[in-house]
Formats: structure tokens, C-alpha cells, sequence
């Protein structure tokens, strides 16, 4: 089981100090992911937790200002990194070429990509969202080896969910992940889009998923503790 944490935008220095030290309190055996803001990749230390990244860039290194590379990253010992998430598609206008770029990119460094897919709620009312989701994992991954689309976690956001505090029925995602492990069976599945503390009880019921993507949980250490327990209960 994963839970990977996605910082976001947030968190000061002196906050990420405090944070990161409430973090190291955490005791499971759940394998968690931290992905801080990129100007915390080096300060992290936790031994309870995986590194992630938020972003990486499609180019190597260069002429690139504002950019990180995968190399980079690698060499900040990041595991894994957050790709095609629907707040960088929908604020930075990344396509799924950009996006399949730099899965290569992360697969070439042996940083482990998390595809984010997710329909919006004009596609999800529409009944496309199955459409939307394999078109977008067919235009990523279809350039990959077998071996290297298995290194793969697929992380499901329905758009429309993420940080509204609204799901979808567990029956309605039960479907999607059902979908998504019927065209790629090898691969983790994670679920992303308000899942808290007070949900869980619900989500943990739907079959074949692989773990949780947090956001706004992940900043609250408290709360995450107690997700995390009924997690495992």
C-alpha cells in the first residue's frame, strides 16, 4: 500500500521545519511518499519516508531558467516524481506530449514516474471519462517498453474532486480502477481527490487500488496519522 504526500505550493521554511519534524513521528509500515516543494528536496531527512518530487522539466539540463531536471533530481536521491497532474495541465498548459517526455526523462534517471489522469465534470457528465483516461495513458506510455510501462503508478484524480471536498461514488471509482488495471494490469494504481480521514473507511473498500494520493491531508499531520490507521485496520 502507498500513500504519497503532495505538498504543493505551501509551507514557509520555519513551517516546513515543524512539519517535517511532526512527520518523523509517523509509524506504519505503509510505504509513504513526501513530495515537498522542489527548494525542500535537500532539506528533507525523514527516515520514515520515500522522496518525491512535484515537477520535473521535459529538457536535460541547459538553457532552461526555472527548470529542474531529472538528473538533478537524482542526484537530491528523489525515488519518485508526480507527473501530469491536472493543476499543471490546466495553470501550465502541459500536453501529454510534454508529459510523456518526461516520464522518459524521469525512467532514463530510474526515478519512478506517478502519472496523474482524471476526467473533467463536463467529461465525467458526459460519460467520456473512460475515453479521456485511456487516451491520455495511451499518448504517455505508448512509446514505452513493457518493462518500462510496468515501473509505472497511476495515480486516478477525477478533476472535478480534487480539493472540493466532493468524490465520486466508490462504486463509480471501483470502475475506473477496474478500467485502468484491465488495460494495465502490471501497474499500481493510486486514488487522489479528497481522500481524508473521514472517508477513508469508505475508499479502502474498492477493490484492486494500490494506495492514495493526499493533498490537502498530507499538510496536516494529525489528521494524516489518523487516516493512516484506519488505513490499516
Amino acid at each position: 500500500m502507498i500513500v504519497a504526500l503532495n505538498n504543493k505550493c505551501n509551507l514557509n521554511k520555519e513551517e516546513f521545519t515543524i512539519y517535517q519534524q511532526q512527520l518523523q513521528e509517523i509509524k506504519t509500515d505503509i510505504d509513504l511518499i513526501l513530495c515537498p516543494s522542489n527548494i525542500y528536496l535537500d532539506k528533507v531527512n525523514l527516515t520514515n519516508m520515500k522522496l518525491g518530487a512535484q515537477n520535473v522539466s521535459d529538457k536535460e539540463c541547459g538553457a532552461y531558467t526555472g527548470e529542474v531536471s531529472a538528473s538533478q533530481l537524482k542526484s537530491l536521491d528523489v525515488l519518485y516524481c508526480l507527473v501530469g497532474h491536472s493543476e499543471r495541465r490546466l495553470y501550465q498548459q502541459e500536453t501529454n506530449e510534454q508529459i510523456k517526455d518526461k516520464v522518459k526523462r524521469l525512467l532514463s534517471c530510474n526515478i519512478i514516474p506517478i502519472l496523474c489522469i482524471g476526467e473533467t465534470e463536463q467529461e465525467r457528465n458526459s460519460h467520456q471519462e473512460k475515453q479521456v483516461i485511456e487516451k491520455d495513458l495511451k499518448e504517455v506510455l505508448q512509446e514505452l517498453t513493457p518493462v518500462e510501462q510496468q515501473k509505472i503508478v497511476i495515480a486516478y484524480e477525477p478533476i472535478w474532486s480534487i480539493g472540493t471536498g466532493i468524490i465520486p461514488t466508490t462504486e463509480e471509482i471501483s470502475e475506473i480502477i477496474e478500467f485502468i488495471k484491465t488495460k494495465y494490469p502490471h501497474n499500481k494504481v493510486l486514488y487522489g481527490g479528497s481522500a481524508n480521514e473521514k472517508n477513508i473507511d469508505e475508499l479502502k473498500s474498492i477493490p484492486n487500488l494500490d494506495g492514495y494520493l493526499v493533498g490537502g491531508l498530507s499538510l496536516k499531520p494529525e489528521q494524516l496519522k489518523i487516516f493512516l490507521k484506519k488505513l490499516k485496520n
